[in-house]
């Protein structure tokens, strides 16, 4: 059982990376296609959202350190690894220069595990970018595997850049194999949300109980430019902390970003995003939904911090405690650098209310169809930031991945 004393920098303290290493790339499968794709893959992809034969705008996928599968489909909308888009986009001719992005989201320095990834890229990652005025008409896929493969190191660098006027629609899902014990995730992404370009991001994770995590996000918007960020993890975790970046420096930008957690087992979970409102009249909503059974601890982090003029910003976070071992700290921050800001915040922990389960019993429901309705009401997301296509397909993931973690 996990020490709830502890505080995440001591448990970032505990893992020794030299303990890990990055598998031989030379193992790795590519495959032409989607149906090239083993059925075993397929069902682990599906589990987070990435089903093989829907409608998509484009595919990537990446087991370990290496890319398996990529395929864009909509022209005006690139999808590529990253390490192949590195060589493309060089600044010659008058090219976009891939280095001007390359660590500027993320400081490379950040932490250990940023430092271990800026050291490390011989691994690869996706690179997505939307031209001006291109819009996806489906959602892209991608998914980041973890094959059974003893102590993995996984590496990943992701670069999305969105031109101005452009519209990106992305679900990414994040998985470990059963057999890929002791392994640790190290996930950099960075955004870079042009003059008028909007980004809907959902992200789902399922994990395995020896899995350690750590995504480290950046997300940079310009002026007008919108970002919706749904992040879903309803899976077991050894531990998993991250913390995502927003910087709004464009004019009347905006970001809304939603986090649904599942803590179950000996799960140790440290979540949260941080944004920083610099651009006049942008404005911030950082919300999270946090469901707390078994021996499982949830730290659940929003700020925001109000420097420019006129900004707007709220966090909400709110917990249920199922269980009378598991614990969650709730800690909302909000801090005003100029008097013409509006932050707020709220915050709840609790368990489910004894009058609430006896009013549903009263109306003919047992205790547990009562405790399971209203668990259901907690994860009734509001999805009505995100396209009509987006939404729908997030609203069927929080349905199959509850109803495949919770029963």
């Amino acid at each position: 059982m996990i020490n709830k004393d502890k505080i995440v920098e001591d448990i970032d303290e505990d893992i020794d990376l030299n303990e890990y290493k990055v598998e031989d790339l030379k193992t790795s499968k590519f495959y032409n296609s989607e149906q090239d794709i083993p059925e075993d893959l397929k069902d682990s992809m599906k589990k987070v959202g990435i089903e093989v034969d829907s409608d998509k705008s484009g595919i990537f996928l990446q087991s370990g350190n290496n890319p398996d599968l990529c395929v864009s489909k909509v022209q005006g909308i690139e999808l590529m690894p990253l390490k192949e888009a590195l060589k493309k986009y060089d600044g010659s001719n008058g090219k976009l220069n891939l280095q001007d992005y390359f660590w500027k989201a993320v400081a490379s320095n950040k932490d250990k595990f940023t430092a271990e990834a800026a050291i490390n890229e011989i691994t690869d990652g996706y690179f997505i970018h939307a031209l001006a005025g291109q819009k996806t008409i489906f959602p892209l896929q991608s998914c980041l595997f973890i094959p059974p493969f003893p102590g993995l190191k996984q590496v990943v660098h992701n670069i999305i850049i969105a031109e101005p006027g452009s519209q990106l629609d992305i679900i990414t899902g994040c998985t470990a194999h059963t057999g890929a014990k002791s392994a640790i995730h190290l996930g950099v992404s960075e955004f870079y949300v042009k003059k008028d370009a909007k980004v809907s991001f959902t992200m789902v994770h399922n994990w395995n109980e020896t899995t350690k995590v750590r995504p480290r996000t950046g997300i940079i918007l310009e002026e007008n430019a919108k970002f919706s960020n749904f992040y879903i993890v309803m899976s077991a975790v050894k531990n998993l902390q991250t913390n995502p970046i927003i910087k709004l420096i464009g004019k009347n930008s905006s970001y809304y970003g939603q986090t649904l957690i599942y803590a179950k087992g000996d799960s140790y979970f440290d979540t949260g995003a941080t944004a920083h409102l610099i651009g006049e009249g942008c404005k911030a909503e950082i919300i999270s939904r946090v469901l707390a059974v078994d021996d499982s601890y949830v730290i659940a982090r929003g700020k925001i911090i109000g420097d420019g003029k006129n900004v707007t910003g709220h966090i909400d976070c709110s917990a249920l405690l199922l269980s009378p071992t598991a614990r969650v700290d709730s800690i909302p921050a909000i801090n005003a650098l100029n008097p013409e800001v509006i932050l707020t915040h709220e915050a709840s922990v609790g368990k489910i209310s004894d009058e609430n389960i006896e009013y549903l019993m009263s109306r003919g429901l047992t205790e547990d169809e009562a405790i399971n309705l209203i668990v259901s009401g907690f994860l009734d997301v509001d999805t009505s930031p995100l396209p009509p296509s987006l939404a729908k397909e997030t609203e069927k993931i929080i349905d199959l991945v509850s109803k495949s973690e919770m029963g």
